[in-house]
């Protein structure tokens, strides 16, 4: 193997931690617009859709980024591992500050709505480009501590995306939620134009697998508005939500069947042959779930147990995404310091199973720093497992899969976090209407009727007799939930015992020819500082068997 002189390595070395600390944040302003933007406007929709008349399409605010987001998570985990991702993370950033163009202009419900879905057009590509872009440049040993800080953006933008959408809106005007985006956005580019050195695709001319597009497109959409409008909009035995199931069903056939004869499938059938990937990916939508479920309905829950309003309801979560933080970037430091990884989500997955036993017991008079303590240790079990899962997926696979496989395990991971928050929607809403309608003194129909106009405002200026008893059917409607998790997130526990640890790559590798052709006839590329920076590459030709199987 060529080595590098000695006078030049610590000047490569320099260069290359130099350049990849300048990239990485770039990365990092990227995936926090893309997360901000998944909670930013929880709290500016009511004056959203108050000025814009369109009270009846509030839910596709948030429904039309989500949907989009998803369904492109896999294209764009695709399409990085055919024709390489820099090109397409530029493309992603645009499309996304487009998006935040025509928002921001809009005048009426429908070009908001447009916006907010072009806006996950590029979104989706933000976070799954980011977390390839970092295989790419970072070997798996020391991508841990990477991966850690990138949770704890998540973990930041949980709560400062609510707090900042809020400050918009009852100062300068929640059209900034959109404006900010542009700046921050041409400032990514900027620094992916002048510092991401990356490898090139494998491939001049890919073949897109459009058919399997089109047919995850379509599993996808239906299976996002079932989780949306299922028991709310639609009641479950409706026409509407029975076939928008059978749609995702027949699509989802459909979708294995071409994948099986695609040249380039978006989403290799070839993955789900891998242990660590079907089982961290199980486990993952298992967690998402359990998390987004748990999420989803904590801030209405403080609101009306606790009396707090919108602003100290967000406050109360930060405790759980402090710990989430500081435990996301502690475990990515320590897996990149011991190499070893695997108790980590095991772990992390048992303590937020206890997290969720302990919110099963909350009552109204329960201190308030008890509950911000159950909501820490929850944070503190996330942060340990959930970037831990993607960094096992990334370290299963050769460099030229590591988009496409990422991308599908954040795909199912995306699914959970629809089934949670439906889930949990659903079997909350049925149990607080029957609570209402046997607590409440004026009967069963008036309880149904009222609870649908119920706010925290009101609630407060009730007589105490009738506000015991909302309060109390809220606290006994949620608590069970959780407990009703608990044998899922076990099964996760149980699963990620079954995953094999596999020794952290310290040099990059990429595989040159095709995957169809036997690994023993391929060629190898090392990443060394002078490629992370720009430089040459240095190539190995037939490596001996003994290298193939290190």
């Amino acid at each position: 193997m060529t080595t590098t002189a000695p006078t030049a390595a610590p000047q490569s070395g320099v260069a290359s931690k130099r350049n990849i600390l300048l990239v990485f944040a770039g990365l990092m302003v990227t995936m926090l617009l893309a997360s901000l933007d998944q909670t930013i406007f929880s709290t500016a929709l009511p004056t959203i859709v108050g000025e814009l008349d369109g009270v009846d399409h509030m839910l596709w605010v948030t429904t039309a980024y989500i949907l989009a987001s998803t369904i492109v998570l896999p294209v764009y985990g695709k399409l990085g591992d055919l024709i390489g991702r820099k090109g397409l993370f530029i493309i992603a950033i645009s499309i996304f500050i487009a998006g935040s163009i025509v928002g921001g202009m809009a005048q009426d419900m429908t070009w908001l709505i447009i916006g907010r879905a072009i806006q996950g057009l590029g979104g989706g590509g933000l976070m799954i480009l980011a977390q390839a872009i970092i295989a790419d440049v970072v070997p798996a040993r020391e991508r841990g501590r990477y991966m850690g800080i990138m949770g704890g953006v998540f973990a930041l933008s949980s709560v400062a995306g609510p707090l900042l959408g809020g400050w918009f809106t009852e100062g300068i005007g929640w059209r900034w939620a959109f404006w900010m985006n542009i700046p921050l956005g041409i400032l990514a580019i900027v620094s992916a134009v002048f510092f991401l050195r990356l490898p090139k695709g494998t491939t001049s001319r890919p073949r897109l697998d459009v058919a399997g597009m089109a047919l995850l497109a379509v599993a996808s959409t239906c299976l996002v508005l079932v989780t949306t409008w299922g028991g709310t909009t639609y009641d479950w035995d409706s026409l509407t939500i029975i076939g928008l199931i059978i749609g995702t069903v027949v699509a989802g056939v459909a979708f294995v069947l071409v994948e099986r004869r695609a040249a380039e499938p978006i989403m290799p059938l070839r993955l789900f042959t891998d242990r660590n990937f079907n089982l961290t990916t199980i486990a993952g939508l298992i967690i998402g779930i359990a998390m987004f479920g748990a999420l989803a309905y904590l801030p209405t829950y403080l609101q009306m147990v606790t009396g707090a309003n919108a602003t100290e309801a967000g406050f109360l979560m930060i405790p759980m995404m402090a710990a989430l933080l500081i435990s996301s970037i502690g475990s990515g430091q320590l897996v990149s310091k011991t190499g070893r990884y695997k108790w980590l989500p095991i772990v992390g997955t048992a303590i937020v199973a206890v997290s969720l036993v302990l919110l099963s017991t909350m009552t109204p008079t329960l201190p308030v720093w008890i509950l911000c303590t159950y909501l820490a240790i929850m944070g503190i079990g996330l942060g340990m497992s959930m970037q831990i899962l993607i960094l096992i997926v990334q370290n299963s696979f050769p460099i030229t899969q590591v988009g496409t496989a990422t991308a599908s395990n954040n795909y199912f991971r995306q699914i959970g976090a629809s089934l949670g928050s439906a889930i949990v929607g659903s079997l909350f809403v049925a149990r607080l209407t029957e609570l209402l309608a046997e607590r409440m003194p004026a009967g069963g129909a008036a309880a149904e009727g009222g609870s649908n106009s119920l706010t925290p405002a009101i609630v407060k200026d009730l007589p105490s007799g009738v506000r015991d008893v909302i309060v109390g059917s809220y606290n006994d409607a949620l608590t069970p939930v959780f407990l009703y998790m608990v044998p899922l997130i076990v099964v996760a526990v149980i699963l990620l015992c079954f995953v094999k640890e596999k020794p952290l790559a310290t040099t990059i590798e990429r595989d040159i020819l095709p995957e169809s052709l036997e690994i023993d006839g391929a060629n190898r590329v090392l990443l060394d500082d002078e490629a992370l920076t720009g430089g040459s590459r240095r190539s190995d030709p037939a490596p001996s068997a003994t290298t193939v199987a290190n």
